[in-house]
């Protein structure tokens, strides 16, 4: 499915549409297709376009450095088709101005050395201050109800009340698994250090009236 002019209704109606089953434009991971289309988009989608507004808000929780480290991905738009390229890494003109082991003769004086010595410690803790990136992973989870007879709207309903510092859950779907059973597979990304993978499984399994059990189909580090 291409999708249209994102600057328009029609093609904010296209994407709200393609990601319905999706959580991200390319794959199973954010890449710089997201990236693209987020710059796009420009500001968050109506509430009328849920698809549309959940992707926007996910993207749009990571930091320009983080989404700068993305891989490329194939953008879906209707001009587009081809890999979007990582952007290269800004250049850090402060760097470039810091001479760590200053000018002058072959025979340093005093005042060279303080030179070299404050220098030294200003890049240092220029360096400290920089933040660090945030781990996070991208996780497809099974969840598997009892029997045909189980509400899988309700089994969704409850997942999604789980809310944890750190997790946030993304696009969902049905799939059969034989005698008119089908599972609940849903996408959900957690920050590394806060979520834990079992105890966010384990909250799941709480729910037991309606779930037999939870597998994580793909794991990703983001």
């Amino acid at each position: 499915m291409a999708i249209g002019d994102v600057k328009t209704a029609q093609g904010l109606s296209d994407l709200n549409k393609y990601l319905a089953e999706r959580s991200y434009l390319s794959g199973f991971v954010p890449s710089q297709a997201d990236v693209q289309v987020f710059e796009q988009v420009g500001k968050a989608p109506a509430a009328s376009l849920p698809h549309a507004l959940r992707w926007y808000n996910q993207i749009a929780s990571y930091t320009p450095a983080e989404r700068k480290a993305w891989p490329t991905g194939v953008s879906p738009l209707a001009a587009g088709g081809k890999p979007t390229a990582a952007a290269p890494p800004a250049k850090d003109d402060d760097d470039d101005d810091v001479d760590l082991f200053g000018s002058g003769d072959e025979e340093e004086d005093a005042e060279a050395a303080r030179i070299r010595e404050e220098r030294l410690k200003a890049y240092s803790d220029k360096k400290a201050k920089k933040p660090a990136l945030i781990a996070k992973s991208s996780i497809l989870l099974d969840v598997k109800p009892w029997d045909d007879e189980t509400d899988m709207k309700e089994m969704e309903k409850l997942v999604r009340t789980i809310e944890m510092d750190g997790l946030l859950w993304g696009a969902s779907k049905l799939v059969p698994v034989g005698y008119g059973i089908k599972k609940l597979q849903i996408m959900c990304v957690i920050e590394d250090d806060k979520v834990s993978v079992d105890l966010l499984t384990e909250k799941i399994q709480e729910f037991e009236d309606f779930v037999q059990s939870v597998d994580i189909a793909a794991f990703n580090k983001i």
